[in-house]
């Protein structure tokens, strides 16, 4: 029994050994400067097109099937490169440009699949490649700048140049850190030369530093000199001063007890006189506490009083005079603004009824203009028309006169043909024969009768055509003087009494 132990726990050590082992192979932990790219299997990273055959780790850790998937890792620590590129400028000098560059892969992961599908295998030649994409670059930028240019803004030159890198760089799945110019060289000694007139402005404003330096040293000096004497003059003056006041010193000591003694005398005289003034000004002022003083505060206050007492009746009478003023001026200005007022009012109906009195004639002569007018056109045209109409007539009469006779009769016909039955009037009763036929044949000769002034309508016609009545306005419409048709009365002899029978 305790052999089985033995091997059963054998057993399961070994198992726990190769399950670790076989963790630990299939355990990839991706380093915080690397990332692991993945292939073998179809993968889908956020960010990246479908179907690219890799995953990418960074940060952690991750399960790999050994034999199926492959692990590599691709660095993304810094990297630099040093540029050495032969420029010439848009003046067509040649230069030479030293710089730096520092890139790295970039950490998202579409920079991560473009670096790992360019330098997965040849992550050495990645500064290789850099520097040739940034070499090109610069001399197309360098071709467009003056020598200029290039000195006075560098700053200009390094970002014009990373901003046409970095869609390439991009690309690559690179990012670009820093850039540097270093230094730019000369071989043909143009910025040297540049620089001379430079070198020599500063050169002669050196030297006329220089000789205004000296020129101001010197006249320091000499005012150093100037004042070494005056200070050697003073002192002689202070000494020859000194040696006065030591003789005059020594006369004064001589003197000493003679002086002493008058001073002495007249300092008693002073003391004295001294005194008495004290005790002077002592009296005046007693005075000045025990008489002025009284009669002056009795005399101010008095003043004061009267003083007070004018300003008040001053203040009483401007005051009563301000409000008689501003009294007087309130009751003029209000019968100002009533005058006013009433003379506006006045004003305004005066000139509002001018305006109505205007308006009601304006319209009334323009009312009465119109009326006038209307008639006087329609006289006018009134007497146009038939001026026109006698005209027409006369014109149709002088061309044709039986189509005028024809429209007279044609007018006229139902007066022509009451004419012809008038002859039938005064019979009471009719006896016809024949029927139909027989009552045909009487208006036959009724009409015929009506119908006899033909030819007479015709003359009269043709005579007032001749003689102008009808132009001169002797009658209108077809009529004659007296208001009646010409062809009024036209017709034969009286009516002839038809033989009848009467019952």
């Amino acid at each position: 029994m305790p052999m089985v132990v033995g091997v059963v726990a054998g057993v399961a050590v070994v198992a726990v050994l190769a399950l670790i082992g076989l963790f630990k192979m299939m355990w990839r932990v991706a380093e915080p400067n690397e990332a692991l790219v993945i292939s073998g299997s179809n993968h889908r990273t956020e960010g990246l097109e479908a179907g690219m055959g890799f995953r990418i780790v960074t940060g952690r850790g991750t399960m790999v099937m050994p034999g199926v998937q492959v692990v590599r890792k691709l660095s993304l620590d810094l990297n630099e490169t040093e540029l050495h590129v032969d420029c010439v400028t848009h003046q067509g000098i040649p230069l030479k440009v030293r710089g730096v560059v520092i890139f790295k892969v970039g950490d998202d992961f579409v920079s991560i699949a473009n670096a790992a599908r360019r330098f997965l295998d040849q992550q050495k030649l990645m500064s290789e490649r850099v520097h040739n994409v940034f070499a090109g670059h610069l001399r197309s930028i360098v071709g467009g700048l003056t020598v200029e240019d290039m000195i006075r803004d560098r700053e200009k030159l390094t970002g014009q140049t990373r901003a046409a890198c970095g869609t390439e760089m991009e690309k690559l799945g690179l990012i670009v850190d820093s850039l540097q110019i270093h230094e730019i060289e000369d071989p043909t000694g143009y910025i040297k030369n540049m620089a001379m007139p430079h070198a020599a402005a500063v050169q002669r404003d050196a030297r006329i530093a220089q000789a205004e330096a000296n020129r101001l040293a010197t006249e320091a000096e000499q005012a150093s000199f100037a004042r070494m004497a005056e200070a050697t003059r003073d002192s002689e003056i202070l000494q020859a001063g000194y040696q006065a006041e030591r003789d005059k010193a020594g006369a004064r000591a001589r003197q000493a007890g003679p002086l002493a003694d008058a001073a002495s005398r007249q300092e008693v005289v002073v003391q004295e006189t001294r005194v008495a003034e004290l005790e002077a000004h002592r009296r005046e002022q007693q005075l000045q506490a025990d008489v002025r003083k009284p009669a002056d505060a009795q005399a101010y206050e008095k003043r004061t009083l009267a003083e007070a007492e004018r300003d008040a009746r001053i203040s009483a009478a401007q005051a009563k005079a301000k409000e008689t003023e501003l009294a007087a001026a309130a009751e003029a200005t209000r019968i100002k603004a009533a005058a006013g007022a009433e003379a506006e009012a006045t004003r305004t109906r005066g000139e509002a009824s001018a305006a109505a009195t205007r308006a009601t004639g304006e319209a009334e002569a323009a009312s009465a203009q119109a009326r006038g007018l209307a008639q006087a056109e329609a006289a006018k045209a009134q007497g146009l028309a038939e001026a026109e109409a006698i005209k027409a007539r006369a014109a149709a009469l002088a061309e044709n006169q039986e189509a005028v006779v024809a429209q007279q009769l044609a007018e006229n016909w139902p007066e022509i043909v009451k004419a012809g039955a008038s002859a039938f009037g005064n019979v009471d009763n009719m006896v016809l024969l024949n029927g139909a036929d027989g009552m045909a044949d009487v208006f036959a000769k009724a009409l015929t009768m009506g119908g006899t002034g033909l030819g007479l309508a015709r003359q009269l016609l043709a005579s007032m055509s001749q003689s102008g009545q009808a132009v001169n306005g002797q009658g209108t419409n077809g009529q004659g003087a007296n208001g009646t048709s010409p062809l009024n009365g036209i017709g034969g002899p009286p009516a002839q009494r038809v033989p009848v029978e009467e019952k």
